[in-house]
């Protein structure tokens, strides 16, 4: 059998199965989990391996499953990912009613993909024709949320990296593969119907708590330090320093508010914010969050709070290898057509894809 009717035999069972495919992509967006949590999910992906006669290990990093499938002969081993977690969205018509969970990233049909993938493999015994070894893996944790959850997690001794691929990474999980990849949906019509990125920025991850004084917000104001003030002149500081940040380093700064205050009528004496800092290169993101520390001590030293900052390690920024890019696009062009594929510029957002 050639290489090409190989192909025509993987595609053609994908297709007879695509309804099967395509439901378990939507069981999987109907029910989102948070990174580290993704039970249901796990547990659908560790069925549908052993439905098609894999062996998969499940619970790594708390929640991934990992199948193997062994070819003829000596190779590579290359793993396909797919990832499990959802983002918290709030309004989101589709958001679990209790996590706030949303599949907003698309990670529903990434774990599709990689199912069907395994799924048209193996319907056409494509495995006994492959040399090495194909791993699919879904993966935990890939969107670096629920902050304080995770952290509590590590200080707990369940997490060491709170991040899913950096925490398999760790664990040796990955310590056989020597390709890996995967897919993932866009929203942007100018990403064309398939292609590659360049690079993607990396990112840090930083968790702030001001401390002031709480007082009678109405009868002795001026006996308390006020936190939320603190915090509001450490933001403003940040937007004060985005001028300084270089256009090709990518930077991105983008804090939240996680806790404002106790209740209106005193002053907020303890306060809490999240921020990425995110770059195009290690030493931009250095650079860049040394500047963020500094404008947010900034916002205690004008109140006369104190403030803590503990920064968190994120991932690296991410390079697409060319050559697997090269052959991705061969083969993505023969489905989707040539001129429907773009090579895709520097993206801004972050991913563990890069460690």
């Amino acid at each position: 059998m050639t290489r090409d009717e190989l192909k025509q035999r993987v595609l053609a069972a994908i297709d007879r199965r695509g309804d099967e495919i395509i439901g378990l992509g939507e069981q999987i967006r109907r029910h989102p989990e948070l990174g580290f949590k993704e039970v249901k999910t796990a547990r659908l992906v560790e069925e549908t391996f052993r439905k098609i006669g894999l062996a998969p290990k499940s619970g790594l990093a708390m929640t991934g499953v990992r199948a193997d499938a062994p070819g003829r002969g000596d190779g590579p081993t290359f793993a396909l990912l797919g990832e499990l977690d959802a983002l918290v969205v709030a309004g989101h018509p589709e958001a679990d009613p209790a996590s706030g969970a949303a599949h907003a990233c698309g990670h529903n049909a990434q774990i599709a993909g990689l199912l069907g993938a395994a799924i048209g493999l193996s319907d056409a015994g494509a495995f006994d024709q492959l040399a090495g070894r194909l791993v699919f893996f879904a993966v935990p944790a890939e969107e670096y949320g629920d902050i304080e959850w995770r952290v509590n997690q590590a200080r707990q001794g369940k997490l060491e990296f709170l991040g899913g691929k950096p925490e398999l990474l760790r664990l040796g999980h990955f310590d056989d593969v020597d390709l890996a990849m995967m897919i993932h949906t866009t929203a942007r019509p100018e990403d064309g119907k398939a292609g590659v990125p360049v690079s993607n920025n990396g990112c840090i991850v930083k968790t702030i708590r001001y401390v002031g004084r709480a007082a009678h917000a109405g009868g002795a104001p001026h006996m308390g330090i006020n936190a939320l003030y603190a915090a509001q002149i450490g933001l403003a500081a940040i937007n004060a320093i985005r001028e300084t940040f270089r256009d090709e380093d990518t930077i991105r700064v983008h804090p939240i508010i996680t806790h404002g205050g106790s209740q209106v009528n005193v002053i907020p004496g303890d306060v809490r914010l999240e921020t990425y800092v995110r770059g195009r290169t290690v030493e931009a993101i250095l650079d860049a969050q040394q500047k963020v520390d500094r404008a947010l001590r900034a916002g205690a030293l004008a109140l006369g709070a104190t403030v803590e900052i503990e920064t968190l390690p994120g991932y690296m920024p991410m390079a697409c290898d060319p050559k697997m890019a090269e052959l991705f696009k061969a083969n993505a062009a023969r489905l989707v057509g040539e001129e429907h594929f773009r090579v895709i510029p520097h993206r801004t957002g972050s991913t563990d894809m890069g460690t």
